[in-house]
This record gives structure tokens, C-alpha cells and sequence, in this order.
């Protein structure tokens, strides 16, 4: 591979106008392909087969007007005192005004609701008063129909006692005249029956009609001090696929309440506007790294290089990610993941190769020469080590996770285009620039002022005099080796107690409470919690599938019963019967629970009524499942949970593998996984202290502690082990390149470690300051991710691969590359650095000048 590169830099030398056209061409063309053809990104995180989307997919079908996505829009007065009339009809008109909007399919209006209980509670005080008259009524007919009785039964009676004194007529008309009364009587009592059952019905129906205005009213939408209220939007598509149009002419209508002195607030999901994906912050990043190169480099041209090469990868990649949202649902994360890896590794692929460059024309190798060697060797790392990041991000579509797999696929392809930049890209523009890659201060420290050409660096021609120094343990390798043991038992104890916070590890995904303080959103979700319970930021919709019913009245009471025994279910604050299927068999019921969507009792309690079905289906005849927004983040975080050991287990294995083949060697694949794990814990450990405890909350803008972002874990593990494998290829792979050419094995690990640890710095500079850059990002989501990334890279590369590998290197020696004979025969040699090119005598070298 390594012959390949060498001949790939020499054509990009010579053709070098070729290859910049080509380049340019490409970014035109992506950058027309993301305008025409991208889409709407969004902030979706279902994953087919949960139980939540299986139940979702059904009421899609059954009921779908239940399934459209919904925002909330909060209302509150600006003096404190309950709303007055002006207020509640500038509310009321606002709410109309967005019901009319296209794409909108209702509005609930707090209002309405609030009458429509009030009504219904007046409705059955006038029926219970009804039924009062109609029981005193009947109570009045039977007291009557007894007393009839009784005088008919002592009028039959005195009939018997003087049946002989009277004629016969007599006794055949008075015998006429009781039977009449006694059919009067039988009739008013029949009537009198029929009234009582006409009652009890009725009595029946109060009783139902009581049950379910109580059930509709546990759930309010009016504060109970009047001062706020809480309207829903419902949209005809999924909240994932509201346009920005629409979420913005939301705001602009409910915002004409304002004008009658009415606050308004919105819910994330109608604010939320995942389309821009890089804000101020980001910049300050790329900043420090510029400054980080001008420091390393000496020249303003040679610091712009790797900058500029970083930008061109990203603007390909991101761009191609972005044109290709048109036709896959891309998550919002996906862009941000492949911008800030595209940035990091660009400048740090790129910066390997001039860093060479320029330390081989220091030498006073030829300019073609020198471009074809750097790329041929340092090129060679670049490309395995970009292999390396690119197969660890694919390698998140093993879970099976579609948004995961959308995501690693962005950022992989990202890696692979800054890959190609590096290669090709970076050593054209190289040969335009021509020596002015070197500051002229550079050129007089080293050759007098002169261009020299002095004959080529040569790693088997001796050891220079810095390789002395640092064999003899000058600099910070002298210093980490000096007392190993002791390093090594500090670095792990360091590593260990950082990572002591990731033992309380929670995952969730994002809600209104994970917003900047200042924000709408954040707003919204307090001032619900604060009047109407934290449970209403994170309603469950639990569906009962229900029997056949022989009638309305039946059905009704079937979904009383449901709902109430969902009431009975610890941790539940309130449950309300939703909606029925037109076919009477799917039934809708909105619970809230005591606490928020992020606490861990919601997440307990979500657990508890799946596990309670057959207990329902038992008691009430209705078995029940669970879905909603709330309940499919919880399904999303415990599935990847589970494919986390998986994944894990496929990362730490390619780590083995990967390794053995480069170093060939048993050990160093163990130490360098061994500090992958350790540096992973740690950073789980700061960002759980950080953002779950709350610890530095202030300064990192955490307003509400809570879970970690779900997804944080897997990506932290894909990210973090493919940027350590290549510092861990950049540095011990001079300490085998030392070692192979006859050097002590400790005197190796010295001068290896000095080879490489200079551009190392630089790079882990660069890589944390383009991830911090993230940490105070404009979407809230984002900043868990820059920290973790930064925060690990800073550990990975300072303590682990600069502090404790090259400890552990110096403390094993010789034993470090032990290798089992059969072993080493069967492994293939991919030779990373490029050792057996720089063996290679060129037989034909022609000088080019430029």
C-alpha cells in the first residue's frame, strides 16, 4: 500500500492543477445536489418492533386521528391574576386562527374544555334535581295507590259483611264498581313500576354521566389559580414531518394573543429547528485549532492548509449527507456527528502529511520526493487510521437501529471523504505551494537561509542526536518512563475515580427540560410542570383493545372501569378516556404520570402497566398496551442499552485484531484496548457528573440534571475508539519502527514516542477543540456529545497514549512485541508506516524544481 501512495503523490504532484479542478468540481456539484435535493431533518428517534411503535403503527390504522403529532402551546397572563374576559378572547381568537391553518388538524382549546366540563356538571346537577322531583312523584303515586288499595280492600270487606242483607243488583253493581277501581289501581300501579324503572335508568345514567365528567376533569387545562392554559395542536403529519412553515406560522398566530397582555409560550416540538447545524460556538473551535497550527507549523500557509483541506471534506461529505435527507429520514444529529468528525479528523489527517512534508524537506529531499514519501508513510497511517474510524462508525448499523445506522453511515462517509482529501487533495495543493510550507525563519534556523540539498533522511542510516536525547529520557517520554510503575498506577487511579459517576449511568432522550434556561421551550415545559404537575410534560397513551359491547351505555361504562383501574395504578396522577375506534373496539386513554418524562419512576412506571396487562384483560376484561412519545423514548433508550454490550464486544474485538496486525504483537493490542476502556469509562463518568448530577451545571448551561442522551453511550464508543487507535498507530508505531531498526527495546519506546509526540499534541489540541466547540452548541442535544468527545480525546491522548502506554511499553521491554512463531507466519505485514518504502533505494529519482 504503501508503494501505491508514494505513486498516488506523484501524480498528484505532476497533475496537481488536475487534481485541485477535480476537487473543485465535486464540491460544486455536492453543494447543487444538497440544494435540490435535500430535505427536512428531524428530531425522530423510533426504532420498528418496540412495543410503542408496534401499538403506534395499529392506532395508525384504527384510529389515526389519534397518531398525528401534537405541540403545546402555554398561555399565561403578564400581571399574575386570572384571565379576564378580553384576555380569554384573545386566547380563544388566536387558537381559532391556527385551527384554520393548513396542516393543523385540531385545536383543543383550554377554554372550551373548561366550559364544556362546567356545562356537563350543571347538566347533571339539573338531572339529579329531575330525578329528585320524579322520585318525590313516585314516592307521592304509591303513597296514594296504598291508601286506594286499602279503602278499596275495606269497601270489598264491608261488601262481604252485608252481601245478604243487600238485593242482588245492589251486590252486582258494587261488585262492578270495586273491579273497576281495582283495574284503576292495577294500572297506576303498572304505570307507578314503570316509572321507577324509567327512574333507576335514569338514575343509571346520572351515575355514568357523573363517572365520566369526574374522568374527563382529572385532567385540567386551566390552572386552578386561572392564570394559565395550556392548548394542544394537533398536526395532520407525524411531529417528525411538521414543515419549519408551519411551526413558525404557529408561533406567529398564537403570538397574536399577546396583544390582549397574555404571555405565550411554545413546546420544543413546535420551536424545535433542527435546519441550521453549526452556530457561533462551533467557530471558536476551528479558531483555537488555527492557532494550534500557526504554533506548530511557523507559517500562515502551511496552518491554513490542514484547515482548509478539513473544510473542503466536510463540505463534501456533509453536503452529500444532506442531499441524501430527500429520500432517507436523516436525524439531526446525523450532520452534526459527520461536521464535527469531519473537521477534527480532516485537519488531523491532513496535518500528519505536511508535518512530514516539512520535516523532509528540512532534510533536503527534492520537493517531488519528499510529497511522494509523505504520502507514501504518513499517508499510509492516515489511510489505516481513517479505516479505523470509518469501520468503527459503520459498524454501528450492527445493532439493527435505523437512525443509529443513518448516523454512523453520515459520519463514515465524512471520515472517508476527509480520508481521500488528505490524500490526494492536501499534496497538490503542497506542490503549488512549493517550499513556502517552511517559514523562511524555519529555513535560516535549520540551512543558513539556504535551500538546502542536503541528501534525503534516511532512517536506517543511524541515530540522530534528538534520538539520543530522548533515548537518554529527555522530554515528557523520559518522564512517564522514568518511574513506569508509579505512572502506571497513577494514571489508572486518575482514569478510575473519574469514571466513578458512570455506575449511576441513566439514559433518556430529550425533552422541554434539557432547553437552554432562556428559552420558549424550557418555559413551556416549567410552567406546566409548576401549574398542572410534572407528569403533564410526559403523557402516556395506553390503547385497550375491548370487547364487543351490546350497546353505547355498555361501552361507556367498560371504559370507566378501564380507566379506572389505570387510576388505581401506583404513580399515576390522573387518567382521562381519550377517543373510541368507530368500531367500539380500540379505546385511547391519556395518563399522566406523578413525575416527568425523564424521571425514572415515569420509566418505572411505564414498565409496570405493560406487566399489568393480564391483570386488566382478568379484571376488566380489557388488555391494554402502552405508546406515546414518552414511552417510545423510553423504548428507544432501552434498546440501546441492550445492543450496547454488543457493540462493545464488536469494538474491542476489531481493536484486538486491528492492532495485532499492525504492531504484530500480543501485548500491545491488550495495553492499547485495556486505555480505550479505562479513557471510555472516564468520560462516561464526567458527562454523567455533568449532565445528569448536575455538578458544573452553571458553566456548562445544564438548567435540569437528567438522563444522558440514549444514543451518547454507543457513539462515544465508536468515535473515541477509532480516534485512540490512531494516536495509538501514530505513536507506538515509531516505537516499533525504533525497535525493528536495532534500537533497545526501551530506548524504543523513548525515541519512538519523541517521533510522534509533537504532531500527536497538536492533533489531540486540534480534535478537543473542534468537539468543545460543540459543548455550548444552539441545539441542546449536541452539547453532551461535544463534551463527551472532547473529554475523552483530552484523556484518551494525554493520559492513556502519552502517559500510560508508553509507560507500560518501557516497563515490558522486549516482551511487549512478543509474538508466537505460527502466528507471525500467517499474519499478513500491512506495514502502517511505510518502513519498506523508506528501505527502498530509487533507482531512478528525478529532481523536479519548482
Amino acid at each position: 500500500m504503501a508503494f501505491l501512495l508514494y505513486r498516488l503523490g506523484s501524480f498528484a504532484f505532476r497533475r496537481r492543477w488536475w487534481v485541485i479542478s477535480a476537487w473543485l468540481a465535486i464540491m460544486l456539484a455536492v453543494a447543487g445536489a444538497a440544494v435540490a435535493f435535500s430535505g427536512t431533518l428531524t428530531n425522530n428517534f423510533t426504532i420498528p418492533g418496540t412495543e410503542s411503535q408496534r401499538i403506534s403503527d395499529r392506532l395508525r390504522e384504527e384510529l389515526p386521528e389519534a397518531v398525528g403529532g401534537t405541540g403545546t402551546v402555554v398561555f399565561t397572563t403578564e400581571d399574575g391574576t386570572a384571565f379576564s374576559p378580553e384576555q380569554r378572547d384573545g386566547v380563544e381568537s388566536a387558537l381559532a386562527a391556527i385551527a384554520d391553518l393548513d396542516g393543523v388538524r385540531g385545536v383543543v382549546d383550554p377554554f372550551d374544555v373548561a366550559d364544556q366540563v362546567a356545562a356537563g356538571g350543571q347538566e347533571i346537577e339539573a338531572g339529579r334535581a329531575e330525578l329528585t322531583a320524579s322520585e318525590q312523584q313516585l314516592s307521592a303515586g304509591e303513597a296514594q295507590l296504598v291508601q286506594g288499595q286499602a279503602q278499596l280492600d275495606q269497601q270489598r270487606a264491608q261488601l262481604e259483611q252485608a252481601r245478604g242483607t243487600l238485593p242482588p243488583a245492589q251486590v252486582t253493581t258494587t261488585e262492578q264498581q270495586l273491579a273497576q277501581g281495582q283495574a284503576q289501581l292495577d294500572a297506576s300501579r303498572t304505570e307507578l313500576a314503570s316509572g321507577r324503572e324509567q327512574l333507576e335508568s335514569g338514575r343509571a345514567e346520572l351515575e355514568l354521566a357523573q363517572r365520566q365528567l369526574e374522568a374527563t376533569s382529572g385532567v385540567s387545562l386551566v390552572s386552578e389559580d386561572g392564570t394559565t392554559a395550556v392548548a394542544s395542536v394537533q398536526f395532520e403529519q407525524q411531529i417528525n414531518g411538521v414543515s419549519p412553515e408551519l411551526r413558525e406560522a404557529v408561533q406567529e398566530t398564537a403570538a397574536d394573543a399577546e396583544t390582549a397582555g397574555v404571555a405565550v409560550d411554545y413546546s420544543k416540538e413546535i420551536v424545535e429547528d433542527v435546519s441550521g447545524i453549526v452556530g457561533a460556538t462551533e467557530a471558536v473551535g476551528l479558531a483555537v485549532a488555527a492557532v494550534v497550527l500557526i504554533v506548530m507549523l511557523g507559517t500562515l500557509i502551511a496552518a491554513g492548509l490542514p484547515l482548509l483541506m478539513a473544510i473542503v471534506g466536510v463540505g463534501v461529505g456533509v453536503g452529500i449527507t444532506f442531499a441524501l435527507s430527500g429520500v432517507i429520514e436523516m436525524n439531526s444529529i446525523s450532520p452534526v456527528l459527520a461536521l464535527m468528525l469531519g473537521l477534527a479528523v480532516g485537519i488531523d489527517y491532513s496535518l500528519f502529511i505536511v508535518n512530514r512534508h516539512r520535516t523532509q524537506l528540512l532534510h533536503g529531499m527534492d520537493l517531488q520526493e519528499s510529497l511522494a514519501r509523505a504520502t507514501g508513510t504518513a499517508g499510509n497511517a492516515v489511510l489505516f487510521a481513517g479505516i479505523t474510524v470509518i469501520v468503527a462508525l459503520a459498524a454501528l448499523a450492527v445493532p439493527g437501529l435505523p437512525f443509529l445506522t443513518v448516523m454512523g453511515l453520515s459520519a463514515a462517509g465524512t471520515v472517508a471523504v476527509s480520508v481521500l482529501v488528505a490524500l490526494t487533495l492536501t499534496p497538490a495543493l503542497l506542490a503549488v505551494i512549493g517550499r513556502r510550507v517552511v517559514s523562511k525563519r524555519r529555513w535560516a534556523r535549520t540551512h543558513g537561509g539556504r535551500h538546502s540539498a542536503a541528501a534525503p533522511l534516511d532512517t536506517d542510516s543511524g541515530t540522530s542526536l534528538a534520538d539520543q536525547r530522548a533515548a537518554r529520557g529527555a522530554g515528557w517520554g523520559g518522564i512517564v518512563t522514568r518511574r513506569p510503575v508509579l505512572t502506571v498506577l497513577a494514571g489508572i487511579l486518575l482514569l478510575g475515580v473519574i469514571a466513578i459517576p458512570a455506575a449511576q449511568l441513566r439514559v433518556g432522550l430529550p425533552d422541554g427540560g434539557t432547553e437552554p434556561a432562556d428559552s420558549t421551550a424550557f418555559q413551556a415545559y416549567s410552567t406546566i410542570g409548576d401549574k398542572f404537575g410534572a407528569g403533564t410534560n410526559g403523557p402516556l397513551i395506553v390503547v385497550g383493545s375491548l370487547p364487543e359491547t351490546a350497546d353505547d351505555a355498555e361501552l361507556t361504562a367498560l371504559r370507566l372501569d378501564v380507566n379506572d383501574r389505570l387510576l388505581e395504578v401506583p404513580d399515576v396522577a390522573a387518567s382521562v378516556p381519550a377517543a373510541v375506534s368507530e368500531d367500539g373496539r380500540t379505546a385511547i386513554f391519556q395518563v399522566l404520570p406523578e413525575e416527568g418524562p425523564a424521571s425514572e419512576t415515569t420509566e418505572n412506571l411505564v414498565r409496570d402497566l405493560r406487566a399489568l396487562t393480564d391483570d386488566f384483560e382478568e379484571e376488566t376484561g380489557v388488555p391494554i398496551a402502552v405508546t406515546g412519545q414518552t414511552a417510545a423514548n423510553i423504548d428507544v433508550s432501552a434498546k440501546l442499552m441492550e445492543a450496547l454490550p454488543v457493540y462493545l464486544g464488536i469494538v474491542v474485538g476489531l481493536s484486538l485484531i486491528l492492532l495485532l496486525l499492525v504492531f504484530r504483537s500480543i501485548l500491545v493490542p491488550v495495553i492499547a484496548t485495556a486505555g480505550f476502556l479505562l479513557s471510555l469509562l472516564a468520560s462516561f463518568g464526567a458527562t454523567v457528573a455533568i449532565y445528569q448530577w448536575g455538578w458544573l451545571g452553571d458553566f456548562f448551561g445544564v438548567t435540569n440534571p437528567g438522563p444522558i442522551l440514549s444514543f451518547l453511550p454507543i457513539i462515544l464508543i465508536g468515535v473515541l475508539f477509532g480516534l485512540a487507535m490512531d494516536y495509538q498507530m501514530f505513536l507506538v508505531s515509531g516505537m516499533r519502527e525504533a525497535y525493528v531498526h536495532g534500537d533497545d527495546p526501551k530506548a524504543a519506546v523513548r525515541i519512538g514516542f519523541s517521533h510522534g509526540a509533537r504532531v500527536v499534541t497538536a492533533a489531540a489540541i486540534i480534535m478537543v477543540s473542534v468537539f468543545a466547540g460543540f459543548v455550548f452548541s444552539h441545539l441542546a442535544m449536541v452539547r453532551p456529545i461535544g463534551f463527551g468527545l472532547a473529554f475523552g480525546v483530552l484523556l484518551d491522548a494525554f493520559v492513556v497514549r502519552m502517559t500510560l502506554v508508553p509507560a507500560a511499553m518501557y516497563l515490558l521491554g522486549r516482551h511487549a512485541w512478543w509474538l508466537p512463531a505460527w502466528l507471525e507466519r500467517i499474519l499478513p505485514d500491512v506495514d502502517v508506516e511505510g518502513a519498506k518504502l523508506l528501505r527502498e533505494e530509487k533507482e531512478e529519482r528525478v529532481p523536479v524544481s519548482v
